[in-house]
């Protein structure tokens, strides 16, 4: 059986730039869309058995109307071409208010032919699947649903754990009871030890749940589908199962800038599946450049050598970042700057002014006249540092033992 799996797709995520006069919509959300685009085109073209969405359509559960529309017109394309599609719901599809309709809800209220909607724990067998394959999905728990419900309670490490014990019984009992003649495949919106973590670590995941690395990489299993994690990687390389996240399908922010983008086709047998990564191309660029000045002079030569040449700049976001004593404010041209980066899709000038910490000594007191201790003490003063006290006791040990 031949697959497609991509994930995290954010159409909807538009946090630079300008519209497109002619569509009306954010240029960002047409760039997220070409993307989605190619991978549509692709599963028709190639007449994949299965597509399966591992989570995150949106950036957030409330996607308007234009969105909705858009992500339905490629999702309808599927549909159409009677290609079998599975959507799991991610986190960012969910309301963190328990009871609440998520983001891709209107497919499974409709019943689009050929379009199942993952949004709780659930084994498909190969009769509900319609394929020789079995299912194993795991779609965003959301824990305040759980605990809304009293069926779980206590700090969120606990509830996590809680979540993260019932989950692993849950699969290893469905996995008991696959067909064994059949190839297993589990899907899931989730982190998973041992992944490596993108930009989106702090600013898109939160405090995680997490799939013990021995339960993906069970034996019985083919194929993992994941979603969640914005950085391309197979957990499980070289070795069966491949253990797969695809990554986001377009770079969200300057954290993803030297990521490539990926979507995965994969022929899954029992016991053997062969992986091919299918890169998106067109993928605007994101280059993120810094620079500290270390003289007044020459201070538009220094800067322009951190950029690359206009050229490259063209069609790009572009962050420039300047760190400089405050008092050379002045010598930075952002006219210029902004004029040679005239040509770049959207242009961030970040500045860093630092200002020299002075201290000062009362009349009469030179610094000749005080000690270390006392010297270091002043300086801990002058810096408010925190610790200042048990830096200091530290400090009095070293210098006394010397």
């Amino acid at each position: 059986m031949r697959l497609l799996h991509f994930a995290d797709a954010h159409i909807d995520i538009a946090n630079y730039g300008r519209h497109d006069p002619q569509t009306g919509l954010p240029i960002r959300v047409l760039d997220f869309l070409q993307s989605l685009d190619t991978i549509i085109e692709t599963a028709i073209a190639e007449r994949v058995d299965l597509v399966l969405f591992a989570g995150d359509a949106y950036k957030d559960r409330s996607p308007v109307p234009t969105y909705q529309r858009e992500w339905g017109k490629r999702i309808m394309r599927l549909s159409q071409a009677g290609i079998r599609t599975l959507l799991l719901v991610g986190n960012h599809d969910l309301s963190p208010a328990f009871g609440r309709a998520h983001a891709v809800q209107e497919f499974d209220t409709l019943q689009v032919p050929g379009v199942t909607v993952l949004d709780r724990p659930r084994f498909l067998s190969a009769a509900e699947l319609g394929l020789p394959a079995q299912v194993i999905a795991l779609p965003w728990v959301n824990r305040s649903g759980l605990i809304a419900v009293g069926e779980r309670s206590g700090h969120l490490e606990q509830v996590n754990a809680d979540l993260e014990e019932r989950l692993t019984m849950l699969v290893e009992t469905w996995i008991a009871q696959a067909d064994p003649a059949l190839p297993l495949i589990l899907t899931a919106h989730a982190s998973v030890q041992g992944a490596q973590y993108g930009a989106e670590r702090n600013v898109m995941l939160g405090n995680d749940w997490v799939l013990p690395g021995s339960l993906v990489r069970h034996p019985r299993l083919d194929y993992v589908a994941l979603g969640h994690i914005h950085k391309a990687q197979n957990l499980n390389e070289g070795a069966h199962p491949p253990v797969i996240y695809p990554g986001s399908i377009e770079r969200v922010d300057f954290g993803e800038a030297g990521d490539e983008k990926f979507f995965v086709l994969a022929e899954v047998e029992r016991g053997r599946t062969q992986v091919e990564w299918r890169k998106l191309t067109g993928i605007r660029p994101f280059l993120d450049c810094s620079v500290t000045l270390h003289s007044p002079e020459h201070v538009w030569d220094t800067i322009q050598s951190a950029l690359p040449p206009p050229s490259a700049l063209k069609g790009a976001i572009v962050r420039l970042t300047i760190t400089y004593p405050r008092e050379w404010e002045t010598f930075i041209d952002e006219a210029s700057l902004r004029r040679y980066a005239a040509e770049a899709f959207e242009f961030h000038l970040v500045r860093r002014p630092q200002s020299e910490v002075r201290i000062r000594l009362p009349d009469g007191q030179s610094i000749g006249t005080l000690s270390p201790l006392e010297l270091l003490e002043k300086y801990w003063q002058a810096t408010h540092t925190d610790e200042a006290e048990a830096l200091q006791a530290l400090a009095r040990e070293i210098i006394e033992e010397e």
